[in-house]
């Protein structure tokens, strides 16, 4: 039974993968014939075991949009668990009675409903009395079964949570830094609580079981334990669990304690309830606790340092950081030299000083904080200006909280954007240098403009010893840089950031001037205007931004570290004038669908992502394929060619 179990898991994400393959990214990996073969194993097996998961593709999962969440009381009130970070209570706990060990998963509680072996409704933690509706968004869930073979009332409480891959995936999709999310759980909490579920089924979000509340006319044999393996039955996951008792307790801490580092999944801790049901509910509750269950959180690595300065770290939003830089110190078995203050509010309460001798530790076992200053020499001084630009600081009072902000809005730290399309891949394509690390470099005074980022090397040692970079990283960086000093013109001038300019629009104007650098900062309004395709509001724009000496002085010194090759203008280049391309699949003649595009752009086409009614070809070598853009090309009978039809069309 267990195998089985375990094949149609295997069989729906093998058949999801491959219907993704097939209809977001033009490609077959495996024949419709062993798609089918597969399919029907997998519906066979849902039949007899009367498990069927959310993401299983015999079901059509329909997206809903709700216009609010609504609000439910709890059949019974969610209470806390009382907690201890000492191994030694815990034994006063078990005394003579066994229980069930587990991992408390720090995600979002969801209590369900099965009735007739279909999901029924599912419901937050909310305040532990009144919890939110979001039954919509659970059917999404990448792993919990919305059919299972037990037909009476079934009510279980368990974890969503969101994986730390999943979580640095999704996390750097997000372009704006200060956008992200902090750590999985807030993740987690807005993926479940989204009014479409349409974006919680794009975030994986995955279901842990921990707790049968109820299942009528099922023996478990008084055992929590048992009602655990039941669950796996019915096709759900439920939480890593282990028998104990008080002569094994501290050795399967110890265990799970050695498992957190491999854990793709956030726990803050352990969770211990009496394996013998009926001894659990007999003894109650307290006001705030259930009297059947504990909770164990990791003792803290304390270490006292002495703090040697405080770093004042700006980001993009204005906002000053205060970073407690101190004497090296190893915690849960990594080095430690550095911790957020947060903010000036918790240096006030804190007394930091340099000198001072302090108490770290990492929260959660992930975050290094400090605890405790033990000397308390008094409040470190607070700059007056900004350490990236200089410009005027002002203390600002929000919620309660003391925090410090640069005031000038030129401030380089604020423009990490700016910085990042420099480097980006149709600029300049500088590679390792993320969002995230060219703020360091802004903060740390490495880049004050565009230039600098051809001289990092005067910084070698500074950018080797920071966190996260090494030798390997530096010399990677250095020789992107090497290769970014060989570029085009209209690549520079793209990479300047030019309001309303994309690549396209760069290469056009660079193309009209004659591909000549001298001509690009004196270009007039009225002869941008001139050029098919630029227009009144991309020549203003244009020109606004050269009229400002601080843009000229950049684009000369950015000519001084750049290499331009002369392009000559040929008849050739306005061929492919007002032929909108789409390009798909795999290439053979080129070493991707870039230099495609690069080829038509060069002689004046245009090459779109999707095709339309506008689009004048679609270029698949798989003319065959019934990929969706070739179905839709069929249907607005836009001609399908080949990659050598294509070739033979510049011959």
């Amino acid at each position: 039974m267990e195998k089985k179990r375990q094949r149609l898991q295997e069989l729906t994400e093998l058949l999801n993968r491959a219907r993704r393959a097939y209809e977001q990214e033009d490609r077959e990996i495996m024949s419709n014939y062993d798609y089918d073969q597969l399919y029907n194993e997998l519906e066979g097996l849902e039949q007899e075991l009367g498990i069927t998961l959310a993401s299983s593709p015999t079901i059509h999962v329909g997206y809903e949009v709700l216009s609010d969440l609504p609000k439910k009381r709890h059949e019974r009130p969610m209470l806390s668990l009382d907690k201890t970070k000492e191994v030694a209570r815990l034994k006063e706990f078990l005394g003579e009675q066994k229980a069930v060990i587990s991992w408390k998963l720090d995600g979002l509680t969801i209590v369900l409903t099965y009735r007739d072996g279909e999901l029924q409704k599912a419901v937050t933690r909310g305040n532990g009395e009144v919890g939110e509706v979001i039954t919509n968004n659970a059917r999404v869930f990448k792993n919990l079964p919305l059919h299972i073979s037990y037909k009476g009332e079934l009510v279980l409480r368990g974890e969503a949570v969101i994986g730390y891959k999943d979580f640095e995936l999704i996390n750097a999709e997000i372009e704006d830094v200060d956008a992200r999310y902090k750590n999985p759980r807030n993740l987690c909490s807005g993926s479940v609580r989204q009014l479409s579920n349409e974006v919680t089924a794009r975030r994986n979000v995955r279901f842990f079981a921990f707790s049968l509340v109820r299942a009528e006319d099922v023996d478990f044999q008084n055992s929590r334990f048992c009602q655990m393996e039941w669950l796996v039955s019915q096709g759900f996951e439920v939480v890593e669990h282990h028998m104990v008792r008080a002569e094994t307790v501290e050795k399967e801490v110890e265990w799970f304690g050695q498992q957190i580092v491999e854990n793709d999944f956030p726990s803050d801790g352990l969770v211990l309830v009496y394996d013998d049901i009926a001894y659990g509910q007999s003894l109650g509750t307290t006001a705030k606790f259930p009297r059947d269950s504990f909770a164990f959180k990791w003792a803290d690595e304390i270490r006292e340092t002495i703090l040697k300065e405080i770093e004042w770290s700006p980001s993009r939003t204005g906002l000053i950081n205060p970073v407690a830089i101190f004497e090296p110190v190893e915690l849960e078995g990594t080095t430690v030299s550095r911790a957020s203050v947060h903010n000036l509010s918790i240096m006030e309460e804190l007394e930091l000083g340099i000198g001072d001798s302090i108490q770290v530790y990492k929260a959660n076992m992930i975050i290094p904080q400090i605890a405790e200053n033990l000397t308390r020499s008094g409040m470190c001084a607070v700059p007056d200006s900004c350490p990236v630009c200089g410009g005027k600081t002002r203390i600002s009072m929000e919620n309660d909280t003391k925090t410090l902000y640069c005031t000038n809005p030129e401030c380089q730290a604020k423009q990490v954007k700016s910085f990042a399309l420099f480097v980006s891949r149709d600029a300049m394509n500088i590679e390792g240098l993320s969002e995230a690390t060219l703020e360091k470099f802004i903060v740390q005074g490495f880049i004050k403009d565009f230039s600098d980022i051809f001289h990092l090397e005067r910084y070698e040692e500074e950018i080797k010893n920071l966190e996260g970079f090494g030798e390997k990283s530096f010399v990677n960086l250095q020789n992107s840089i090497a290769n970014a000093r060989n570029t085009t013109l209209p690549r520079l001038v793209y990479s300047l950031g030019i309001a309303n300019i994309g690549l396209a629009n760069a290469k056009v104007i660079c193309r009209a001037l004659g591909n000549d650098p001298e001509r690009i900062p004196d270009a007039s309004e009225e002869e941008l205007d001139e050029i098919s395709g630029v227009g009144g509001v991309i020549a203003k724009a244009y020109v606004d931004y050269f009229a400002q000496e601080k843009h000229r002085v950049l684009y000369q010194k950015l000519l001084q570290e750049v290499s331009i090759p002369k392009e000559e203008v040929s008849a050739d280049a306005a061929r492919f004038a007002g032929v909108n391309f789409v390009i798909t699949g795999s290439v053979h003649y080129f070493a991707n669908r870039g230099e495609v595009k690069e080829l038509i752009e060069s002689k004046g086409g245009k090459v779109t992502g999707s095709v339309t009614s506008k689009t004048n070809y679609l270029i698949n070598n798989d003319v065959q394929s019934t990929s969706s853009k070739n179905k839709k090309a069929r249907e607005l009978g836009v001609p399908i060619i080949s990659e050598e039809e294509f070739l033979e069309m510049i011959q």
